[in-house]
């Protein structure tokens, strides 16, 4: 299998990955972040109708 041919979550996990990597992000701040991005992304998925969310 290919990156082309993987499930997008994991093509852009591997997008995030090199992102972090790239701009020398500490893991510990990358964790941090990524807590963030996660509960924004969870609220979104129980009120999605909410605009600009």
């Amino acid at each position: 299998m290919t990156l082309a041919d993987a499930p997008a979550e994991v093509q852009l996990a591997v997008d995030l990955i090199e992102l972090l990597e790239l701009n020398d992000v500490d893991p510990a701040v990358a964790l941090a972040a990524l807590a963030i991005v996660r509960t924004d992304c969870e609220r979104k998925l129980t009120r999605p109708d909410q605009p600009g969310q």
